[in-house]
């Protein structure tokens, strides 16, 4: 359990892409959001979830949260669960990673230090939706959500102090960094289903 840190998913995006909620899809027979939930409920003691609208049917110990600025991408859902963290810490995770592995997270957390941020980097892709920030980032983050021009994430990282951690560190914690796929279209999806159906069948 990483004890001074809160869990924020993310699962208020617009799914344009995908052309439907990405959170509510089924693989296995259990959703995205829903695989995301028992993964970070492993590994932190509370957990928050950025939501667009209020989900139902979901366990009444998980807060969930609306971002101040809507349709301002996850850089608000980040500011809001910063806002509202109890912890020094906050691990960001996007609701639609469903091979993110405890290993990398734990691998992470351990490379804190004084740092702001810790991000990982797959594929030469910093990775800012599976990464951990240090609550003390919040200031810099709401200054580039309160300007248009900057509102993207891996922009605003730019003004914190970030360790990024390269493939090296993470091949041992999952050797093929499947952690860091996320299924943005129908054909991620299907190729998600196929991946299950031949490990799970």
């Amino acid at each position: 359990m990483i004890d001074d840190c809160t869990a924020l998913i993310l699962a208020g995006g617009d799914s344009r892409r995908m052309g439907c909620d990405k959170a509510s899809l089924q693989l296995g027979g259990q959703s995205l959001l829903q695989r995301t939930l028992d993964l970070m409920r492993m590994l932190f003691p509370a957990i928050l979830l950025s939501v667009r609208q209020p989900r139902a049917g979901l366990d009444g110990s998980i807060a969930q949260i609306r971002d101040d600025i809507p349709n301002a991408g996850p850089l608000a859902g980040l500011c809001a669960g910063l806002r509202r963290a109890a912890t020094p810490w906050v691990f960001a995770v996007a609701a639609d990673m469903p091979y993110l592995r405890p290993e990398i997270i734990l691998r992470l957390a351990a490379l804190r230090g004084t740092h702001q941020a810790v991000v990982p980097v797959a594929a030469g892709h910093p990775q800012p939706l599976a990464a951990f920030y240090a609550t003390s980032a919040l200031p810099a983050f709401q200054s580039a959500l309160d300007s248009a021009q900057t509102r993207g994430l891996r922009r605003a990282l730019a003004a914190l102090d970030v360790r990024h951690v390269d493939e090296r560190r993470l091949r041992d914690a999952d050797a093929t960094l499947q952690s860091f796929i996320d299924l943005d279209t129908p054909q991620d999806f299907a190729e998600a289903q196929r991946r299950f159906e031949e490990h799970f069948p």
